[in-house]
């Protein structure tokens, strides 16, 4: 760590290292009591009591399970700080000893294992070290700090519902809003940049019916097999021969569902979809491309009605604001060692965060925090294979605790302390 006098975190991170090990201990904890999608009530508990006992204002059951502490220190800015809660219907096989072995009932009402595949845990530890660095340290700033433990990032729903209940009314609207996501990557590094720094997503369901028969007789059915078929190959021509090489799309099919024999064909098909992209206009063109191939393989193929095209949940591009990120990227880099600040593009990740500034209208940065050993990552790095690394949503995911805690925490202090040091 940078301790140069022109870095006014030093001071407030004094108390870090007598922090972290029970920052470590409720890590683990939290990553062995995963929860679901809107379903995060013993994570909203323990956010609330950490919140309660340094002495911040705070609101629970904003959004359904949302928590919002608010510390005021004198008159100045006001500085929103985020961290999602939610974990994933994923089967955890990382071999950590605090593995996940819970298992929970999803919106459907199926039973499913749950594990924090994607980090969440990581991200509500760094905000409780935060929120308790800031509530020791009031001497090296001034203003209101805003930390607010979100649920539903992995369905799209938590920020939303959070603003639908009343956040922008309740709460002041913050000069900036920051958050940060731990992501492959040398642990003890972060990385961001200004612009779009993770894609819009929108998912689809689509129904396709065709006419049932026996297996034997093909000709007197209308097979959606076949015509779902024809849909998945020639959808992979959007992205090749529809959207410029300067652009960027993903299209990706997650589902494809028909029959239950193996001698019978279906009535029906089901094909669930994913699309990426970092511009409006490539976001719109796809989407159309995808209805109108959609429509016209029923169409060729003679089905007795139209495909049924249904959205599923969409997230926002998210793109940071070039003056706070130039901000961030200067108290970041003041703070750690050159090398360990670096510039990344976008990630084709999505996340609901962008919510929170686009619809406050205030100005918001994202950004990541490396969660591989470092030793790790170079050797995959020199070997040609990073892409064999458990990413994010893997069964496999999970970061190497040192130093990506401590850095975590160190990073969102100082990009809080922007706006906020005296």
């Amino acid at each position: 760590m940078n301790t140069a006098l022109s870095d006014p975190s030093s001071t407030l991170l004094g108390n870090l290292p007598g922090l972290l090990p029970k920052l470590e201990a409720l890590y683990k904890d939290v990553h062995a009591h995963p929860e679901l999608s809107m379903q995060e009530n013993r994570t909203a508990d323990i956010a609330a009591k950490h919140l309660r006992d340094n002495g911040y204002e705070v609101t629970t059951g904003l959004g359904k399970t949302g928590v919002v502490g608010l510390l005021r220190n004198g008159e100045g800015p006001t500085v929103m700080l985020r961290a999602d809660m939610d974990a994933l219907p994923v089967l955890e096989a990382s071999g950590v000893d605090y593995a996940s072995t819970v298992m929970a009932t999803d919106a459907e009402g199926k039973s499913v294992p749950v594990a924090h595949a994607c980090g969440h845990d990581m991200h509500v530890a760094w905000l409780m070290g935060v929120a308790s660095l800031f509530a020791q340290q009031r001497d090296a700033w001034q203003g209101a700090l805003m930390v607010v433990f979100q649920p539903g990032e992995e369905t799209a729903q938590g920020a939303q519902a959070m603003i639908d209940d009343g956040l922008f009314k309740r709460f002041p609207k913050p000069d900036v809003v920051l958050g940060q996501h731990v992501m492959v990557g040398p642990a003890g590094t972060v990385a961001g940049s200004a612009g779009p720094i993770t894609s819009a997503a929108d998912s689809l369901q689509i129904r396709i019916f065709g006419r049932g028969a026996h297996g034997s007789m093909p000709q007197a059915s209308i097979d959606p097999v076949v015509m779902a078929a024809a849909i998945v190959l020639r959808l992979q021509t959007i992205v090749s021969r529809e959207i410029a090489a300067a652009d960027a799309a993903v299209v990706t099919v997650g589902v494809l569902q028909a029959g239950t024999k193996e001698n019978v064909i279906p009535d029906e098909a089901l094909i669930k979809l994913n699309v990426r992209t970092f511009d409006e206009g490539v976001r719109k063109h796809v989407l159309a491309a995808i209805e109108r191939i959609v429509n016209a393989e029923a169409q060729a193929s003679g089905a007795p009605r139209a495909p049924e095209i249904t959205p599923l949940d969409r997230y926002p591009l998210n793109v940071n604001d070039k003056q706070a990120s130039d901000r961030i990227a200067e108290a970041l880099r003041r703070h750690f060692s050159a090398d360990r600040v670096r510039h990344t593009g976008p990630a084709p990740a999505s996340e609901d965060f962008g919510c929170f500034g686009t619809e406050w209208n205030a100005p918001s940065v994202y950004w990541f925090v490396g969660g591989t050993d470092p030793e790790i990552y170079a050797k995959a790095k020199a070997a040609g294979r990073i892409n064999d690394l458990p990413v994010n949503h893997s069964p496999l995911f999970a970061p190497v605790i040192h130093p990506t805690l401590q850095t975590g925490v160190e990073a969102m202090v100082a990009g809080a302390l922007a706006w906020l040091a005296k």
